[in-house]
């Protein structure tokens, strides 16, 4: 009988033993909760899981802080960890060290990075508690890293992609600019002269020279930078290089050959701030990028930028490199445009700093030969950094040459007769020999229009029709013109012509829009290109394509890669719309009571419209004017140029304007 309890208790205890070991964690789960502490970057937990060993050879501290350093230097995301579960039959309970291979697979800066390892696991007693604990070494990081090796990231910066005109003459490129700097040792005994010198022709402060000079790292034989500037101004340069102890360096920068007159076009680049380098964290910027800060060098900011070549390696302690990453450099892509650089310039110069805009087309094929803003900016000034009486000199300039005048949308006056007038023939609403009997300068339809009357500005008792209301540039027979269209067939017909829809352009253009039409009074005065009607001037170019293509509005292109002679809206008046209308306006130019009669030039045909928009307040009471001029090549059909000049009132009106683009076209 105690033979029996006997047997029966060794039996219970060998089952809770097997009952305990069964419990007991394996090397593989072990393993299985620090991988997924490790692809979860929780690096302070997975210390614990270290062997004594490891710990003796690395603190908690310096293990944590070199993982996350690492991790962050070499943009690490996408961490994928993996082990190879051992075979079912494979036992552990008798052995104190396990070897379980594992895999890493993780994408940097420079790409993907993987490799295979052995995990080295160690049975260790901690606290009466048995258990698996990792054999850390460095390897576990990257498995060619040893103990002392160092880990290098070599960045190769990618060239920005040049912006051209359509001749390849650069309007945006890579060059050399020059930082100004001093040699204390070489500034002569009068070196407070030469500071307050420099300052002077630098237009900087003279503590900013001396606060430089007095750096902690400078030596007398040391370059000590000061400002950089430009390389166009040799005269300029000159009187900087005579000054004792100045020289330069040669650095990187962008220029813009054409300065001034592409500004607003094209322009510039500068430092990346803070918020744009979280706005752009996952584009690959870094704190010392330059990025795009207006124009085409930030709307193709990432067709110009390209990437930087990156290459990871393993500096090893024997002077070897093992390379873990490495990605090509990719230059920035080179941007050709429609534009004609030489005209472009011509335009800018001929507006001389006045306020305004104009645009140049291809009206058979769209491409876009000029877009100018007037005044403007020095793009390479803003590149170097203003100096403290250069942006006085901008914030003191009423006319603001910060603004981008044509992107936005004005009042078109009566440059938009014309596309009044193809409505109306378009809906049978007139016919060009159809005679309107105005007999007076002001009129209005009905006594309900209360003290609103629409004035002409030439005052005849003959009765007009659609060439004489053109050639006088007759506000009454317009707004008679629309009233007879009414508010839907004069919101549709200019909805063909791309009112009220985004202008589908390369550069962000405001959309042109008629507003609100629900008054008469809004619908007549909408009909001489008043009331709420607002046209950016590229859009204006564009609106008259249809009176040299016989009928189609072309789409506008400013990039040659786009596609070009793209029809934009087809057919959106009969031919012999267009050609009546265009030869109205060719007498609108040659005829000598023609409102456009000084934008004549000899040997050539050319047809036009010019406009005066008022903007004031109430009705009666002075305001400014915005003057226009559309005019196009008649015969060739290859150049049209639409123009507005701000404040023209006491400068002869939108013969003013006239008087610039004939001497453009001359």
């Amino acid at each position: 009988m105690k033979k029996r309890w006997m047997l029966l208790l060794i039996l219970i205890l060998i089952a809770v033993v097997t009952g305990c070991n069964k419990n007991d964690p394996t090397p593989d789960e072990r393993l299985s909760q620090y991988i997924k502490l490790w692809n979860d970057q929780k690096f302070k937990d997975m210390y614990a899981f270290l062997s004594t060993e490891a710990k003796e050879n690395i603190s908690e501290e310096d293990f944590v802080a070199r993982y996350e350093k690492i991790y962050t230097d070499l943009s690490i995301k996408d961490l994928k960890i993996t082990y190879k579960k051992p075979a079912e039959d494979e036992k552990f309970n008798k052995v104190e060290k396990a070897e379980i291979p594992f895999s890493v697979k993780m994408n940097s800066m420079a790409g993907e990075i993987s490799f295979d390892n052995q995990a080295a696991l160690v049975k260790e007693e901690r606290e009466k508690d048995e258990n698996w604990y990792i054999n850390w070494d460095t390897t576990y990081i990257f498995s060619e890293l040893g103990p002392d090796d160092k880990i290098s990231v070599n960045t190769i910066p990618a060239e920005r992609g040049s912006i051209v005109d359509k001749n390849e003459n650069p309007l945006a490129m890579n060059g050399v600019i020059y930082e100004i700097g001093l040699v204390p040792e070489q500034m002569g005994d009068n070196s407070d002269a030469v500071v307050n010198e420099l300052a002077k022709l630098l237009d900087i402060k003279k503590d900013t020279v001396e606060k430089a000079l007095n750096a902690d790292w400078v030596q007398p034989s040391f370059f000590v930078p000061i400002k950089k500037v430009a390389t166009g101004d040799r005269a300029y340069l000159d009187k900087l290089f005579a000054l004792p102890g100045v020289q330069k360096q040669d650095t990187k920068g962008r220029i813009y050959p054409f300065g001034e007159s592409a500004a607003h076009l094209i322009g510039y680049i500068g430092n990346i701030t803070a918020e744009e380098l979280e706005k752009n964290q996952e584009k690959g910027y870094s704190s010392t990028d330059v990025i795009g800060k207006r124009g085409l060098e930030q709307v193709l900011e990432e067709r110009l930028k390209g990437s930087n070549g990156e290459q990871i390696s393993i500096k090893k302690t024997d002077g070897s490199t093992v390379t873990l990453a490495k990605k090509e450099v990719q230059n920035g892509e080179n941007i050709k445009l429609t534009i004609d650089a030489d005209l472009q310039k011509e335009i800018y110069e001929k507006m001389d700093g006045e306020a305004g805009t104009a645009a140049a087309i291809n009206p058979q094929t769209g491409e876009t030969l000029a877009l100018v803003s007037s005044p403007a900016f020095d793009p390479n000034k803003m590149v170097v950094g203003l100096t403290t009486s250069e942006k006085e000199a901008y914030d003191n300039n009423k006319l603001d040459p910060f603004t981008n005048r044509f992107k936005n949308k004005y009042a078109p006056g009566s440059v938009m007769k014309p596309l009044v007038a193809a409505a109306a023939l378009t809906e049978g609403v007139i016919t060009p020999e159809q005679e309107r009997k105005i007999t007076t300068k002001q009129w209005q339809k009905d006594k309900s229009w209360g003290g609103y009357f629409v004035t002409r500005v030439h005052s005849s008792s003959a009765p007009v029709n659609l060439a004489d209301a053109l050639l006088y540039s007759d506000n009454i027979y317009f707004a008679q013109t629309a009233l007879d269209l009414g508010k839907e067939k004069f919101a549709n017909e200019l909805k063909k012509f791309g009112f009220e829809e985004p202008f589908t352009y390369a550069f962000p253009i405001e959309t042109s829009t008629y507003g609100k039409l629900d008054t008469e009074i809004l619908l007549a005065d909408s009909g001489y290109g008043q009331g709420h009607v607002e046209m950016s001037v590229i859009h204006l170019a564009t609106a008259y394509t249809p009176f040299v293509t016989g009928g189609n509005l072309m789409t506008p292109t400013l990039l040659d890669s786009d596609e070009k002679g793209k029809v934009w809206k087809e057919k959106i008046m009969d031919e012999s719309v267009a050609n009546t209308i265009s030869d109205d306006l060719q007498q609108v130019i040659e005829n000598p009571n023609g409102t456009a009669r000084g934008g004549k030039i000899s040997g050539k045909t050319f047809a036009g419209k010019t406009g005066t928009a008022e903007l004031k307040e109430k009705q009666g009471e002075k305001g400014t004017e915005n003057g226009w001029y559309v005019t196009y090549d008649k015969d060739k059909k290859d150049f049209l140029i639409a123009m507005m000049m701000e404040a023209v009132q006491d400068k002869g009106s939108s013969g003013h304007v006239v008087k610039k683009v004939k001497e453009i076209i001359e």
